[in-house]
């Protein structure tokens, strides 16, 4: 997240760089284009450093699900979580029949990650009849775990020397109510697929921390409507 953080900053200081080098604006002090171009310089050189910023490892010091077992070593993760006022049954069967079009801006962000283009179905291309799960695993990932009502694990090798893995693990969490997490964890196995792949997980970070969020709210919509008309 934090190299993921210099790019974006980077990017819009370069970006009001551009700004001030086709108008500058004395009241924020810069008087000049030759000042606009130093901004779009440094806005273009810390993104350049969120790029370039090394992934530190990471690994299992106890394994506690089964996410632990298919990836104990990792560079890139992201994880989030929610509470849901349903049991932890209810609550897994919704995580395996959310679809595409039931997580809010789902269908736009994957249109841009995939540059607006016509692909067969599948995970940037789900229909409205499937489930994301189903979707996933006809089109590349590989379900493996599927531990009711605690955890489901699929995961998918992006290339040759990269492997990730995506989880839903969910905790009884009081009467009738559940604590949901969702965790990505990426492997790189050499140093030249990680600096490749930090490249493109610090562009695609932040729109896939809102898809992650907004799967998890589709879930609790789901699992909390189950059975009401």
């Amino acid at each position: 997240m934090f190299g993921s953080t210099l790019v974006y900053s980077g990017l819009v200081i370069a970006a009001a760089g551009v700004i001030f080098v086709i108008k500058p604006v004395e009241r924020l002090h810069v008087t000049s284009r030759s000042q606009g171009l130093a901004i779009v310089g440094m806005g273009l050189l810390l993104a350049g450093i969120g790029f370039m910023a090394p992934a530190s490892e990471k690994r299992v010091d106890k394994v506690e699900k089964r996410l632990d077992e298919f990836v104990p070593v990792w560079q890139f993760s992201e994880r989030h979580t929610i509470e849901i006022d349903a049991p932890p049954e209810r609550v897994f069967d919704a995580i395996k029949r959310v679809r595409g079009d039931e997580i809010s801006f789902f269908r736009t962000l994957t249109w841009i990650r995939r540059g607006g283009r016509s692909v067969p179905e599948s995970i940037l291309n789900a229909g409205s009849r499937e489930s994301l799960i189903d979707v996933a695993v006809k089109s590349g990932f590989v379900r493996l775990a599927e531990d009711a009502p605690r955890e489901l694990v699929i995961g998918i090798p992006l290339t040759p020397q990269v492997f990730g893995a995506l989880d839903f693990v969910v905790t009884p969490a009081g009467l009738n109510s559940s604590s949901v997490s969702t965790e990505t964890r990426v492997f790189a196995s050499s140093p030249a697929a990680r600096r490749k792949f930090a490249i493109y997980w610090r562009t695609i970070y932040p729109g896939s921390a809102l898809i992650r969020r907004m799967w998890l709210r589709a879930v609790r919509r789901r699992a909390t409507t189950a059975g009401k008309p």
